[in-house]
């Protein structure tokens, strides 16, 4: 019987990436993920309600004046840093500004999040040439 070759998924996410299946440096998961989102939303929306109630779009843009300046900055917003994940470039170097701004525009319109590829990366992260793991 034939050698049957591994599928392309990947065993593990973040296989296909050359990344761990666990630990530090792994892709983070949707739970961990879902709790950093939540974090910075709770964040934002108590900044919001503190200083600029009343103004529409204030909760958005907090949320992605926060992500742009963070990421760029340490490579983590709020709620990635309080749940020890790290966005990084997916072919190393540095984050930069580009991928911050390119990565939130895209978060801030939600689809692309809820969309993922094979290694848990959503459309944002592809599309921003980054990934977000363990730290």
């Amino acid at each position: 019987m034939p050698d049957v070759p591994a599928s392309p998924a990947g065993r593990w996410p973040g296989d296909r990436l050359g990344l761990p299946e666990g630990g530090r440096g792994s892709i983070a998961r949707p739970g961990r993920r879902i709790a950093a989102i939540a974090v910075d939303s709770i964040l934002c929306g108590i900044v919001y309600a503190l200083f600029f109630y009343g103004s529409s779009w204030a909760s958005l843009a907090l949320f992605v004046a926060e992500q742009i300046v963070l990421l760029a900055a340490f490579g983590a917003g709020i709620g990635h840093l309080a749940l020890g994940l790290r966005v990084v470039p997916l072919h190393g170097g540095r984050l930069g500004l580009w991928r911050p701004v390119v990565r939130t525009a895209l978060l801030a319109l939600l689809v692309p999040a809820v969309i993922w590829d094979a290694d848990q990366r959503g459309l944002h992260d592809v599309f921003s040439g980054t990934v977000l793991l363990r730290a």
